[in-house]
């Protein structure tokens, strides 16, 4: 009998975040593949050389989304903590001894396997803050008791991924535990502080950083260098007008052969642009629209204050990152190393994606 009422208690997982999640990595799939066949035959002498390799990231994500997605979040609470220390510690030994790829230390190299701490802060950040907030309850209404300690476990987060360096991240991870700090009852005062200095430390970050003051120089006016600081800006533009309303067709784009660079990882939203079109373009948007929609509408049903700052957090995280990444190919943002969720080549990536969704999959079965 007890068997019995549990199995009818346990709900079945959100069908559409699920299929979402799906549509979208199907869709990175054939567009790494379209995007990275020509380069990577000239490169490796092997056109499924990142097809291949986002496959088998793609196949271990899933495994692990399923395999998070049947695991109680509650279970995992008791090991955020060990969770956090452990991707604290990675993002000190990546700056020790990582690998440097253009001009930044983020990767430690496993023989032919790679991975990025800061993808698994970014996970554990939300996991970590969840837990503390939900246990902070409206003591988060006190700057020096609620507030404040928040803010310095952030600090030193942010402060060892721009050490790597690496702007973008640090602002992803930043501002989805600023609208997790909203969302969690922060005083709007505070808020607006935080927003203030935020803005602030950011616009230092690139003023004294000669490359970043090159970017934002380039993202103001493009067209001012066109070969050099502005070449990608002006290059996933010309993509994305290229393609017009249908489509230039899949496997047809111009500028993959050279011209745009990161085709396959940072900018494949362009390719994706040209070669689909504004129906395509469109169909991706909508997909996250109802990734979004549904995230937090769990995390809005959910029963228990962890759970929905659980939730909140995934769907943040997934949201700053695919506004950055489309901001950045369509010229709204400046240039800066952020891929789009579940559509980017990128192993570490994609992984902890996939586990996040797993989460969120598990918390929709309680809710």
């Amino acid at each position: 009998m007890g068997g019995a009422h549990l199995q009818a208690r346990r709900k079945s997982p959100d069908f559409l975040i699920f299929f979402s999640t799906i549509l979208l990595l199907c869709i990175g799939i054939i567009m790494v593949f379209s995007a990275s066949a020509y380069s990577s035959f000239l490169t490796f002498g092997d056109s499924y050389y990142y097809l291949k390799r986002q496959l088998l990231w793609a196949f271990l994500g899933v495994i692990a989304m399923i395999t998070t997605m049947n695991i109680d979040y509650k279970k995992l609470k008791r090991y955020v903590g060990l969770i956090f220390l452990l991707s604290l510690i990675l993002l000190i030994v990546v700056l020790l001894m990582g690998q440097i790829s253009h001009g930044s230390r983020r990767w430690i190299g496993l023989g032919m396997i790679g991975f990025q701490p800061s993808e698994i802060m970014k996970l554990s950040m939300v996991m970590y803050m969840a837990r503390s907030l939900a246990k902070c309850g409206e003591r988060i209404q006190d700057f020096r008791k609620g507030l404040f300690p928040q803010l310095a476990v952030v600090g030193l987060v942010c402060a060892l991924i721009l050490a790597q360096p690496d702007l973008g991240t640090a602002v992803a991870i930043a501002g989805t535990i600023y609208f997790l700090l909203m969302v969690s009852g922060a005083r709007f005062s505070h808020l607006a502080m935080l927003a203030l200095l935020g803005v602030g430390l950011v616009a230092v970050a690139i003023y004294f950083e000669p490359y970043r003051m090159e970017r934002f120089v380039a993202f103001m006016n493009p067209w001012e260098s066109p070969s050099d600081s502005g070449w990608q800006t002006i290059q996933s533009l010309l993509a994305l007008g290229s393609g017009g309303f249908f489509g230039m067709g899949l496997g047809r784009s111009r500028q993959k052969l050279f011209y745009l660079p990161e085709r396959h990882t940072d900018f494949i939203y362009a390719i994706l642009g040209e070669e689909l079109g504004f129906i395509g373009a469109i169909i991706v948007l909508l997909l996250f629209f109802v990734f979004i929609w549904r995230g937090f509408r769990v995390a809005v049903s959910s029963k228990d204050n962890y759970g929905s700052l659980l939730a909140a957090g995934i769907t943040l995280m997934v949201t700053l990152q695919a506004v950055i990444n489309i901001g950045v190919v369509t010229g709204s943002l400046p240039v800066t190393g952020i891929t789009l969720p579940f559509i980017s080549y990128g192993g570490s990536s994609l992984l902890l994606s996939l586990i996040g969704v797993g989460m969120l999959l598990n918390i929709s079965r309680h809710v």
